[in-house]
């Protein structure tokens, strides 16, 4: 048996904005999965833990645990978070002692009596598929290239067929409902990809879904166009949603567009918000994170939300914006590029307060009958404490 070890960024910086120090990279969704769910896929083994700083304390819910940057003994494979891989099993030769994806390593197999130390190009390496992430934005590249095969990977799981008064257009067996509810009048779209409605989910009358999406545990789909997309557990969606991933537990109930956008965990966007995801230029989207400039080489980039952000009714929201954890967006109707972590109004001048906001996430977690335990109250304040500066 092999021990499986997720290795973080060593400093993740404003590429991984908002997520960086908030969230270990390898608990984000590369496609339907999380890269760490991905890496355990292919190596056929549960992750023993993930190694790194930047997200010193994190606790949500089935993650390992998390544990500084250290030399690890063999037998062991160590795979880089920053690498999203097809989840295809891995079968390498006894001699192989690094994973590669276009001669870039991303993972190093340590057999029993070695030692591996950091991360390092020697040895004689198997070439693997999947997306090198860069930052978060790449989370969307992920998405556009591993969203298709990860929802047919469903059509072999047995379901109940084609809800009744749905009307599919495309090949019927590729709507796929796994102990969902889906009320009469909804359209699927499967000419493009198949549709998975996780167990649990809802589907709510005069919504069409155009796959290849995913919908997750619990998710409620209120109506309105989603196309493209992946939706986390107990979201709450509804307008016009195209080619974004929603970690989980996000509500946008009201009409509006998101589209190229991640949108993280507990986030609240207000009725009517929109997010642009083409510059009227169209060239490719810069980012602005505290100062700093990243060049994504991605002609569509929408909004990047971090966990427990919120906006205000009607916010308008430019092209490759970034806010911030813990967020609060209101007094303008067109916010800045960056907002900064746990800004109270557009400009972040005024923050919330430290108890202030663990006061309201654990009002906002209630309604998804999630307990606030001590460990995860103790998590969110060492985000707040790394944030604020």
């Amino acid at each position: 048996m092999t021990a499986l070890y997720l290795v973080e960024p060593e400093s993740p910086g404003a590429a991984w904005a908002p997520f960086a120090g908030v969230r270990p990279i390898a608990e984000l969704r590369a496609g339907i999965w999380r890269i760490r769910e991905r890496w355990e896929a292919a190596a056929g083994e549960d992750a023993t833990a993930l190694l790194g700083d930047h997200a010193a304390g994190f606790s949500e819910s089935d993650e390992p645990s998390i544990h500084p940057s250290r030399s690890i003994e063999g037998p062991a494979l160590i795979a880089a978070s920053w690498f999203a891989p097809t989840g295809v099993p891995l079968d390498p030769s006894p001699g192989v002692r690094r994973l590669t994806h276009r001669h870039q390593s991303v993972g190093w197999l340590i057999p029993s009596g070695e030692r591996w130390t950091g991360p390092h190009d020697e040895g004689s390496a198997l070439e693997i598929e999947g997306v090198p992430l860069r930052g978060t934005y790449d989370l969307l590249t992920a998405l556009e290239q591993l969203l298709i095969a990860d929802c047919a990977d469903f059509l072999a799981a047995p379901h109940g067929g084609v809800p009744e008064g749905s009307l599919v257009l495309g090949d019927p067996t590729h709507v796929i409902c796994l102990g969902a509810t889906v009320e009469p009048g909804v359209v699927f779209d499967v000419r493009q990809g198949a549709v998975v409605v996780d167990q649990g989910a809802e589907v709510r009358s005069g919504a069409r879904l155009e796959g290849p999406v995913y919908v997750g545990p619990g998710t409620r789909v209120l109506g309105g166009f989603l196309r493209g997309s992946v939706f986390g557990p107990e979201c709450r969606v509804r307008g016009e949603i195209s080619t974004s991933v929603f970690l989980g537990y996000a509500n946008k109930s009201h009409d509006g567009f998101v589209g190229h956008s991640v949108i993280g965990h507990w986030v609240n966007l207000g009725a009517g918000s929109t997010t642009s995801n083409l510059k009227n230029t169209y060239g490719p989207v810069r980012l602005e994170v505290d100062g700093q400039r990243i060049e994504t080489g991605r002609l569509n980039v929408g909004s990047l939300i971090g966990d427990h952000a919120k906006t205000a009714i009607g916010t308008m929201l430019a092209t490759g914006t970034v806010i911030s954890a813990g967020a609060n967006v209101f007094g303008l109707a067109t916010a800045p590029k960056y907002i900064p972590p746990f800004a109270w109004g557009h400009g972040g001048a005024e923050r919330m307060s430290e108890d202030g906001f663990l006061r309201v996430a654990e009002r906002v977690m209630a309604r998804r009958n999630i307990e606030f335990s001590a460990d995860r109250r103790e998590s969110l304040r060492l985000v707040y404490q790394r944030s604020i500066r």
